[in-house]
Order: C-alpha cells, then structure tokens, then sequence
C-alpha cells in the first residue's frame, strides 16, 4: 500500500472542546459560515449514555475521492507522497460539482471567494515538517495522523456508527470508539 495519510479519531479521548476547529478557523480564517472541521456530538441512538462522546470530522482525504474525480478543471490534486487530497482554489471556477458529490460533505462553498473550498491537511505545514493545524491543537491527543500503510491493526475502525460506508471512496479516517461506561452497582 501506498502512503496514505489520514486523520485518527479517537472518541474516548475527545471532549468535545472544539480546539481542533477553533485551530483551523484561526489558521485559514475561512468567511462565517464556512467550516472545515467540526465537531459532532454522537447521538443517543449511537451513545446512549449520560457521558457524551464525539467525532471531529473534516476531509476524509479518500482513496478514491470524489471530488477529485467530478472536478472540470483539475481544481483537486492527490498528492502521490502522502496521499492527501489538496484543492487549489486558485484554479476552481465554483460549479459546486464537488460539494453536491461529496458523499461526506467536505468541500464548503465560500461566499466571498465564490468557490469552493476544504480541509487539504495543512499540506503546507506537513511539507515544513509540522502537524496540521487542527492534531497540533487537540489538547487531549484525541485527533492525530497516521499513515495507513504502516497502520498496524488494532482498535480502530473504518466506518463507526453513523458514519456513512462509502466504500467506493474508501474514505481514510479511522477512528477509536468511545468505551462503554462502567455500570455501577450500589
């Protein structure tokens, strides 16, 4: 397998502070209403418990990305080093071909641009060796990369629940899902 970079959620870990996308708002400084990352709280039907649990979610970075392969004007790249899907939104015309085939709702419309635009794994700062934005600021650890060609089986898993299965993109997020709290007899 290829080097593949991807996000790692780790929900046991996540508090649900928003650091991660207070971060990429803070570097990008994208218009009100435009939102890379975010942070959702798992719903009951998934978490049933008094604890809360959380996904923070932004680009997938797929396999085989949508995006990428709807774009009239070559606007998305995926870089054959790391795997990551980078938009360039110097060449996008804003079609919106990308955001309405998203099957994860990536890409967001921008205004002000009147483009297209989403999270492209801080490619710039991987290239000057620093973690993206958003795993730089989690203060628990709970977000973090990893490469899924040296990802060793463990705990994680592709397609939690109420996570769209989307094989077909083969979206590389993987994630640790929150444990179940411990009942307490008295």
């Amino acid at each position: 397998m290829k080097k593949q970079y991807a996000f790692l959620v780790d929900s046991e870990l996540c508090i649900g502070c928003f650091t991660c996308a207070m971060a990429c708002r803070n570097y990008y400084h994208p218009p009100e209403g435009v939102i890379w990352r975010q942070v959702y709280p798992l719903d009951e039907e998934i978490y049933p418990h008094r604890e809360r649990a959380f996904y923070s979610l932004a680009c997938n970075h797929c396999e085989n990305p949508t995006c990428l392969n709807v774009c009239p004007v070559e606007a998305y790249t995926k870089r054959e080093e790391d795997g990551v899907v980078v938009h360039h939104q110097e060449k996008c015309i804003g079609c919106g071909n990308c955001i309405r085939s998203c099957p994860y709702g990536a890409p967001k419309y921008n205004p002000v641009e009147k483009r297209a635009e989403k999270c492209s794994f801080c490619h710039e700062r991987l290239d000057a060796g620093l973690k993206p934005a958003c795993i730089q600021s989690c203060p628990t650890g709970a977000l973090s990369m990893v490469d899924l060609a040296e990802l060793e089986p463990g705990n994680q898993v592709q397609y939690p629940a109420g996570f769209p299965k989307m094989e077909d993109v083969n979206p590389s997020t993987r994630f640790i899902l929150p444990k179940l709290p411990r009942l307490v007899r008295r």
